[in-house]
């Protein structure tokens, strides 16, 4: 007999069209009566829902979290149950006992007993936040994916700007392409659009401008340069409503925005991903794992084996990973140190995941704690340490066929042979 942590319990069975509700009340003489009922998931019906919950004083309901289809009926229960969220691969049932009335049976018999653990569902502002956080990521997405199509347009007609401009889509690439699309120009006058240091260029300028455009090339690239326009209109009307949205959350923003390495859109993506309250998660390492920053545990019969990170917030998993790239790029921080560190023996892709783990768990504590962001010193290795690395890179020199010897001074010298 398990041992029943709730008195009234509803199991919901999530479909796209349907959904099938398990409701189980716990009678005095400890025994259990079950109803069960369908349901269609248009908004009327799923009003019946909710009120045939509150004449039978629900409070408790489960649900898997089933692609988007779980929303809408969170939507409409949020405010009369507290809903949990189910992963649905912890809840899965055996094997040759799946139906649907039997799949939200048993969601109600497992959370009645209280052995379903609840998946983190932010407030409804925050919910707001992140659609438009994940929108601008997709959009920013699209007008990347536009200026790839253009490179390639750009090389079928023979013109090499990329190979003499590190970023084209300056200033001055942009009036050379608009040039380049209406036609008329020589080369040598499109290039001298070039501006400020790119002028000392004109001659490998005018050489890549020199190419075989058809005028296909200039439909495809005007199409191109139309949407990409229209997709930076969309972009700023988005961040426009990114900055209404962060107004309720001022006292967290500043709080990110002192770390040297955020920008406004990161601090926002952050706040939109992992919220304003760090309650839902226990400690720094729970809301890394969370985000999939963690190493896996896979062990069987003594032995330990793969350790791949698991799955988790793909939006906040590559946003902690883009903002750790630039964490490392700062001289003389502690980051940037213990990325070295973890590179020399792990290499840059593991480095860089520990990275973004301890991003995670910066961000949780100064939400959490409400304080600005302080650079960790950066401490000097012990000497056992340090005399270990010394062996290792000796050793190293050795097997390449040198001869090194050391002496140990206020400058140290080396003497190779």
């Amino acid at each position: 007999m398990f041992n029943l942590i709730r008195q009234r319990c509803c199991g919901l069975d999530v479909h796209q069209a349907i959904v099938w509700a398990c409701l189980m009340i716990v009678q005095a003489d400890g025994s259990i009566a079950k109803t069960i009922r369908r349901f269609t998931t248009m908004t009327n019906d799923l009003l019946k829902l909710r009120d045939w919950l509150e004449e039978n004083q629900c409070q408790y309901v489960v649900m898997e979290s089933t692609g988007v289809y779980w929303k809408p009926i969170y939507n409409i229960l949020e405010d009369v149950a507290e809903i949990t969220l189910a992963n649905a691969h912890q809840v899965k049932n055996l094997p040759g006992r799946k139906t649907d009335v039997k799949d939200c049976e048993w969601l109600a018999q497992m959370h009645l007993c209280g052995l379903v653990r609840a998946s983190f569902v932010p407030p409804r502002p925050i919910r707001d936040l992140r659609e438009l956080t994940r929108r601008r990521r997709k959009l920013v997405d699209n007008a990347n994916s536009e200026k790839n199509r253009i490179q390639k347009i750009l090389e079928d007609a023979n013109i090499k700007l990329s190979a003499v401009v590190s970023r084209i889509w300056g200033v001055s690439c942009r009036e050379m392409l608009e040039a380049l699309i209406s036609g008329g120009y020589t080369p040598e006058e499109m290039a001298n659009f070039a501006r400020a240091r790119m002028r000392k260029k004109l001659p490998e300028l005018k050489e890549a401008l020199t190419g075989k455009i058809t005028d296909e090339h200039r439909f495809i690239l005007t199409q191109c340069m139309e949407h990409i326009q229209f997709l930076e209109k969309q972009i700023a009307a988005i961040e426009e409503q990114i900055d209404e949205k962060l107004k309720a959350y001022a006292e967290v923003y500043e709080c990110l925005m002192s770390i040297p390495f955020f920008a406004k859109i990161s601090t926002a993506g952050f706040i939109a991903e992992m919220g304003a309250d760090m309650s839902p998660f226990l400690t720094g390492a729970h809301a890394a794992s969370w985000a999939g920053l963690c190493p896996g545990n896979h062990e069987s019969a003594g032995k330990r084996k793969s350790g791949k990170t698991r799955h988790g917030n793909k939006y906040l998993e590559s946003l902690a990973v883009e903002v750790a790239w630039a964490a490392i790029r700062r001289k003389d921080t502690y980051l940037r140190a213990k990325f070295q560190r973890l590179a020399y023996r792990r290499g840059p892709r593991k480095a860089i995941l520990a990275i973004a783990h301890s991003i995670i768990k910066i961000v949780y504590h100064l939400i959490k704690e409400r304080v600005c962001y302080l650079e960790p010193e950066i401490k000097e290795p012990p000497e056992p340490q340090k005399r270990k690395m010394m062996e290792k890179h000796l050793k190293a020199l050795e097997r390449l066929g040198y001869k090194v010897e050391i002496a140990l001074a206020t400058d140290m010298q080396l003497q190779v042979a």
